[in-house]
């Protein structure tokens, strides 16, 4: 396994981890959520497993998240965007000859969907954990005190129990901005979603009703919740996942 920076001039260096070789046939790159990190339980899964059946794999931090440099005022969907696209130009670098595919997370598969539309991908794979299809509502009802904070500051913080995590008003108008039950749209992309019947987060009925709306092939998970932690679910998550992205590998 390999750590580090890619460094970018001008711009902040971004972390990320990987178990990728030059001659990999495929290579996932696994987008994590919002609050989470490249060190997440379900990318130490992926990173522990795909290479067993042939599939390289890369994962990174979003800009305030796990080992970024920066904080939350560098955190916007653009930026999430550049950087998915950094890092799969820098995979392709290392890897010339592998098939990328992608993994994403809930936030982290709102981003994946959004890189998709807008670099118009073809004849991509993506497989989509929880996906915050209705990202753009997240921050519609927020408790008392972050509403004074926004207003007072600007923003405010969740206290995350690896780094907190500042949300700024910026951000929030952004995704509002960014509304992915109305404006996706691709073409010959293969997308396949998994989902929790008892998400908390994201509810299953939005993600539902996205799948059915824009024809993407929906595992449900009964009982599950957004992290699809209960019994027999982290399993299922990489069961599904391999089937899907692995494919025709030669």
């Amino acid at each position: 396994m390999i750590s580090g920076y890619i460094k970018r001039e001008g711009l902040y260096d971004i972390p990320y981890v990987s178990r990728i070789k030059a001659d990999d046939r495929k290579v996932v790159i696994a987008v994590h959520g919002f609050a989470s990190s490249k060190a997440s339980p379900t990318i130490n899964m992926l990173m522990d497993k795909f290479p067993d059946v042939g599939m390289g794999i890369i994962a990174f931090d979003f800009p305030a998240h796990g080992e970024s440099v920066v904080d939350g005022d560098f955190l916007s969907v653009d930026n999430c965007v550049r950087d998915l696209r950094d890092i799969e130009r820098y995979t392709r670098k290392i890897c010339p000859k592998a098939e990328i595919c992608y993994f994403g997370s809930s936030f982290g598969a709102y981003i994946t969907l959004i890189y998709i539309v807008n670099d118009e991908l073809r004849h991509v794979r993506a497989f989509l954990r929880s996906a915050a299809v209705n990202m753009s509502e997240y921050f519609l009802e927020l408790t008392d005190q972050e509403k004074s904070e926004l207003e007072k500051n600007g923003y405010f913080v969740i206290n995350d129990s690896f780094r907190n995590l500042k949300v700024t008003r910026e951000l929030i108008e952004d995704l509002r901005r960014h509304n992915l039950m109305e404006y996706f749209e691709a073409e010959a992309v293969s997308l396949k979603m998994i989902h929790g019947s008892n998400d908390e987060d994201i509810a299953y009925a939005r993600a539902a009703a996205f799948a059915e709306k824009y024809g993407i092939e929906l595992v449900t998970v009964d009982g599950g919740d957004h992290r699809l932690s209960v019994p027999g679910a982290p399993q299922k998550v990489l069961n599904e996942a391999i089937e899907f992205l692995k494919g025709d590998i030669k």
